[in-house]
């Protein structure tokens, strides 16, 4: 009878259970999408319970899907930053989950930036001061649902990112814990001493009561309740979704490096045991710790990625599914000068503006809807083009290749546009939601199904290399307009 590793992958736009062997290999899965909320421009939310219901569904329907074999362990992977606060007697969110992508935190990010906390704060956590991360999510909690901070300080809340909340639901309440990579996100976690920060609570004025306990991504997280999804089984994973694809990616080495392409799009660097501060307005973070081994890793982080293809879909109706994107993009020859540059929130690395707003540029009465279309799966490459230069600058080298995950990288046309405007190697693996099988990986280490961090990168197989073709000359013309296109919607400085 074969063994399977159940990996609960609670992303921003959908809540999935996927079933894995101990090959890596996908055993069966189940989806349901989240819908965001939208109160007003700029806000994002989630709703705790409905998050929670989808966990519970999808977990029961993959498990009945499997015809033979024993579940071992339940990894979790989540979007990181969304943060969520809830009362400990009744396991209920006091207000919708605040998502990573929301910008109401924005005012206090640049009063802390006036007050002069952004080198302290970088220093400490290895983040620049962005309503992005948790800290002032909870503050917002705290300040805008009635009696929230007195709650608080009587140790009657908790807060968390999405896999501590998921976690607290499944054991029933008996477990209020997170791991490394999601807490050293919430600019409240000390990433030297691997602690709380004392100083950063202070400041943000968060009872340390309301924290999780933070342990490593292979650990003992607890035991599922049969209430909770039908069978009590080892919790023995935690990743955020990330650092999750770096493993579920066995990119364990030094210098190698991933980019995920989901709701947005994160590349990660692994700098080994060191943490690297970044020159050029990147992150710097916790890669993953397991086994006692902590691995630091530098971020880019891009707001919109497959998101721009969602507002294409549902906002403009420019197309019926995803799948359109790629025979549109191949149908005209280029854009012919149309830029869009999805700053729906934003922009993150490496320009860090929150005021910045979306744009299409370059339009005339010849631009079509394919046009349109390419120039959003353009953006994607050409965003990920910033970060990998902005990583360069700070490496001093440019790296060799790039793994690719996420669900855009079915799209060949995308990741053959990517390798050429980055001018490297993408390599995508046979198993493209590393997501989950990260979660995975670290569950099976945390149950001894894996003996090592070797015996996961074994399993990793390449499906395509897309080597780049473009001309120098073409490249350099494109990512240009590209550059131009972004000046124009930055705020003024």
């Amino acid at each position: 009878m074969p063994d399977f590793i159940l990996s609960i992958d609670q992303g921003t736009t959908s809540t999935r259970a996927i079933l894995f062997d101990l090959k890596g290999e996908q055993q069966g899965t189940a989806q349901r999408e989240l819908p965001q909320i939208f109160p007003q421009p700029g806000w994002v939310e989630h709703d705790g319970e409905e998050i929670w219901r989808a966990v519970q569904q999808v977990c029961r329907d993959v498990m009945a899907k499997r015809s033979a074999g024993t579940v071992r362990a339940i990894g979790i992977t989540n979007q990181r930053e969304t943060t969520i606060v809830w009362d400990r007697k009744t396991g209920k969110p006091i207000h919708n989950a605040i998502v990573w992508q929301d910008r109401r935190g924005a005012p206090l990010c640049r009063k802390l930036i006036d007050d002069g906390w952004e080198p302290k704060i970088q220093a400490k956590t290895g983040l620049l001061i962005d309503s992005y991360f948790s800290s002032t999510k909870v503050r917002w909690f705290l300040d805008n649902v009635p009696g929230a901070q007195e709650a608080a300080e009587r140790g009657e809340l908790a807060m968390g990112t999405i896999d501590s909340f998921v976690l607290w639901r499944l054991t029933g309440g008996k477990v209020h814990a997170t791991d490394v990579t999601n807490a050293c996100r919430t600019m409240l976690f000390n990433i030297h001493t691997m602690d709380w920060d004392e100083e950063l609570l202070q400041l943000f004025n968060v009872p340390k009561s309301m924290l999780p306990k933070v342990l490593e991504c292979a650990d003992e997280f607890g035991t599922s309740t049969t209430e909770s999804i039908g069978v009590a089984l080892p919790i023995a994973g935690i990743a955020g979704d990330q650092q999750a694809a770096l493993i579920g990616q066995a990119c364990f080495q030094p210098g190698m490096i991933k980019s995920t392409y989901g709701t947005g799009c994160f590349a990660l660097l692994n700098t080994g045991n060191k943490a690297v501060a970044s020159k050029n307005r990147l992150l710097t973070t916790v890669g993953y710790k397991i086994k006692g081994d902590l691995v630091y890793a530098n971020e880019g982080s891009i707001f919109v990625a497959g998101a721009a293809v969602q507002w294409l879909r549902d906002g403009l109706k420019l197309i019926q599914q995803a799948g359109d994107t790629e025979a549109l993009a191949r149908s005209v020859a280029g854009t012919n000068g149309v830029y869009l540059v999805p700053a729906f929130t934003g922009l993150g690395a490496p320009y860090w503006d929150p005021a910045a707003r979306g744009a299409i540029l370059g339009l005339t009465r010849d631009t079509g809807i394919a046009e349109i279309v390419r120039s959003a799966l353009e953006a994607v490459c050409y965003q990920t083009r910033d970060l990998m230069e902005a990583m360069a600058a700070d490496a001093g080298s440019i790296a060799s290749k790039l793994r690719v995950d996420g669900g855009m990288v079915r799209n060949d046309w995308v990741m053959q546009f990517l390798a050429d405007i980055l001018n490297v190697p993408v390599e995508r693996p046979v198993v493209t939601e590393t997501t989950a099988l990260g979660a995975a990986m670290c569950a099976g280490l945390g149950t001894g199904l894996f003996s090592s961090t070797d015996e996961v990168a074994g399993n990793w197989q390449s499906d395509r290399v897309f080597r780049p073709m473009m001309k120098d000359e073409q490249r350099e013309q494109l990512y240009a307009g590209w550059r131009a296109a972004v000046k124009r919607v930055q705020s003024p400085s």
